[in-house]
């Protein structure tokens, strides 16, 4: 059995929600406030608004991803709302477009609960709100766990003691936390195109993964709720590749750090994928982190494909479908 945890999901219902932020998409691609994605000022985009909006939505079918899923042998998709989206900067629209996105894709889910199911979605910069979405997402919705991005949620950071109330609700509810880095140009409003070659998402979101880990830990939240689970995308951004490092350097030079045990104790509450671009890597990755604490998780859909990431690793069966299904069954309660 194959699950990818890591696969993004837009619905109409989605789309079109606030007259400012949208989200829309638009033929020079998906657009947030100010912000495109893709925009290429050397090149005019072919189309028209209505064209761009079917013909991602058409991507999103669920005959479309199942089409997807045989080609690429995978079972089951866990989906999550696309990063851009996140909508912590949107004042109170971000509370409302968690509630959206989170019954949006509990209905999509429910026609196809076999081959579907998702993360829930909620507004970090606004604590006291995320923790009753997230708690009606879980309950009543069937959410498997929390996607946030990785960090600035308006300003808070995951060592912010205001959002312990939140991992207090995540360790309550027995559900993992999901990471994904998102582009922080959208701060910027009419100045995104500051941000020279997307590099606030290209890189950017390796750099908020691998700062959520290193909040997380260093702001003790691991201590207060030791059972708190949470999986990174993109092979833990840059964490696993300086993990020695920042073990090392969190001991003699972040006094102000509040985690009560050596950083590498805190490594079993973490689950990574091999989504980087060599298997090499790949198998530094499973070298360092351990197949009981890896996840199949690989955009799907997006970007670009390499293929099975657990290929050329020299697993056995038994470890391979750890990977491939075996420790997400377990880590989100999923039906096998």
């Amino acid at each position: 059995m194959l699950i990818d945890v890591h696969a993004h999901l837009f619905t109409a219902g989605m789309l079109n929600r606030h007259e400012f932020w949208g989200p829309f998409m638009k033929r020079q691609g998906l657009t947030v406030g100010h912000f495109s994605l893709g925009t290429n000022k050397h090149r005019k985009p072919a189309g028209t608004d209505a064209e761009a909006e079917a013909a991602l939505l058409s991507k999103m079918t669920h005959a479309s991803r199942r089409a997807l899923m045989a080609e690429r042998g995978v079972d089951k998709l866990v989906l999550s709302t696309p990063s851009h989206a996140f909508m912590y900067w949107a004042d109170d629209f971000g509370n409302e477009y968690a509630r959206t996105c989170n019954d949006e894709m509990s209905r999509y889910c429910a026609e196809d609960p076999e081959h579907f199911a998702f993360w829930g979605h909620a507004n970090l910069a606004d604590p006291k709100e995320a923790v009753k979405e997230i708690d009606r997402a879980v309950k009543h919705l069937g959410a498997k766990g929390l996607c946030v991005g990785g960090a600035n949620f308006n300003g808070l950071e995951a060592h912010s003691e205001e959002l312990l109330p939140l991992w207090e609700k995540l360790t309550e509810l027995d559900v993992p936390v999901m990471v994904h880095g998102y582009n922080q140009s959208i701060w910027l409003g009419d100045q995104h195109h500051k941000d020279k070659f997307e590099t606030s998402s290209i890189v950017g979101d390796c750099v908020d993964e691998t700062l959520f880990f290193w909040y997380l830990i260093c702001g003790g939240a691991l201590d207060a709720f030791p059972t708190l689970k949470t999986y990174i995308t993109h092979s833990g951004g840059m964490a696993v590749f300086q993990l020695g490092r920042l073990a090392e350097l969190n001991k003699g030079m972040a006094p102000d750090a509040r985690n009560k045990r050596p950083l590498m104790d805190y490594l079993p509450n973490f689950y990574f994928d091999l989504d980087v671009h060599s298997p090499a890597l790949r198998r530094g990755v499973l070298e360092v982190v351990g197949v009981d604490r890896l996840l199949y998780g690989t955009n799907f859909g997006g970007a670009y494909d390499n293929g099975d990431p657990t290929e050329g690793l020299g697993l056995n069966g038994a470890d391979r479908e750890k990977i491939r299904s075996g420790n997400a069954i377990a880590l989100l309660k999923l039906q096998p």
